[in-house]
């Protein structure tokens, strides 16, 4: 199909927005391992007013047509909150990003990087990191290993053609994220035992489930220590108190009290590990919609879900503490306990812990520990303007 055929528009209707959220359900209409998302949860995620992250960002979306055949999508997008972060940790001044792509071939994706890159320059930025959708803390990184098995929740899906139409368009990889996975069946090895039991002689070490009945103080207290952990890590973003509200709607129905673990050393909360049962296993035969019975089946699944997979999303050490033994001794001992929790409660026989950035020594050494293997790499690029 010659170039002049392919026409790439801005999104500037409510059916331009449409189609911009149904296209991957014809695009991976044959991959039995991408896990549609819930609609109501993509227009969610695209709208300003619904999404606090618009309150400190600005994006526009691309549509990529052949006739009247949608066959491309993308975002461009800058957050402001990254503008302001230094330099070396990856984001700062001039750095924008585009995300949400989708191509039918590699002419659709060039284009619509062109387009992306166009409207970026126009904005002031000087460089782009991508792809991120939208907010580093939601889906960063174009998958280039693990497209073989699904994603677990809130993780990426994208087809193996596009690692070479993002490196065509002349971005370079930048940082590699990846997630871990372990057979949470067996017990972990002797020496992590014995650290484990050696904690819980501790009086100075309490580890203790979160309590729901107090959402927002314990959410806060997790806040507080994801704040300091990650706040020299490459890509860290501040995140908004409206953001950790809207985050925490969407996941208090995935917020199971023995699968959230808070450490406290001496009395203060020092270290946090948060695990979700994988909501994709319930979500992939509702083929984006609650309705008409969705709705049904996904609430007795939230009642007391039975799963193969538990994700380990987050989990941080306050800085004062990393790089010490007590640092790993904490993460061992709430790995353990919620593995234990797992098992007994949910049924679960595996786990997954990412993403984990590529040079996060202490926890890729904590994840080689208790014999975990890399399951999945999210690749990020980045191209100067």
């Amino acid at each position: 199909m010659a170039s002049t055929d392919l026409l790439i528009t801005p999104v500037s209707s409510k059916a331009d927005l449409k189609a911009f959220v149904d296209l991957p359900w014809r695009l991976y209409a044959n991959d039995p391992n991408w896990v549609p998302p819930l609609k109501s949860e993509v227009y969610g995620l695209l709208t300003p007013g619904k999404n606090p992250f618009f309150d400190h960002a600005e994006a526009q979306y691309f549509l990529a047509r052949r006739g009247n055949k949608v066959v491309g999508r993308i975002s461009a997008h800058f957050d402001k909150l990254a503008l302001a972060q230094p330099v070396e940790q990856g984001m700062g001044p001039g750095t924008g990003n585009f995300g949400l792509f989708e191509a039918e071939d590699a002419e659709t994706g060039a284009a619509l990087i062109t387009a992306a890159e166009g409207w970026l320059k126009a904005k002031g930025m000087t460089r782009v990191l991508g792809p991120i959708s939208l907010s580093i803390w939601e889906e960063p990184g174009l998958l280039i290993q693990g497209h073989d098995h699904p994603p677990t929740v809130m993780m990426g899906h994208n087809s193996a053609a596009y690692q070479p139409m993002v490196e065509g368009a002349g971005y370079q990889p930048v940082k590699q994220l990846k997630t871990y996975e372990l057979d949470i069946t067996k017990n972990f090895p002797p020496l992590i035992e014995r650290i484990v039991a050696s904690g819980e002689k501790s009086a100075r070490i309490t580890i203790r489930k979160v309590d729901k009945s107090k959402f927002d103080q314990e959410a806060a207290i997790i806040l507080g220590i994801l704040n300091d952990a990650w706040g020299k890590n490459w890509g860290f973003v501040p995140i908004t108190d409206a953001e950790v509200a809207f985050t925490g709607k969407k996941l208090k129905p995935l917020v199971f009290e023995d699968l959230i673990m808070i450490a406290e050393l001496e009395g203060e909360p020092v270290a946090f590990m948060m695990t979700l049962p994988d909501l994709n296993e319930a979500l992939k035969p509702l083929n984006g919609s609650l309705f008409p019975f969705g709705w049904i089946k996904l609430l007795r699944w939230l009642r007391k879900p039975q799963v193969r997979t538990m994700r380990v999303p987050l989990m941080g050490v306050v800085q004062r503490l990393q790089s010490t033994r007590m640092a790993s001794q904490l993460a061992f001992m709430m790995i353990e306990y919620i593995r234990r929790n797992a098992l007994a409660h949910y049924s679960a026989t595996r786990g997954e812990i990412g993403w984990v950035l590529d040079d996060n020594q202490g926890m890729n050494a904590i994840a080689d520990a208790i014999e975990s293997r890399v399951n999945k790499i999210y690749q990020v690029y980045e191209k100067t303007l």
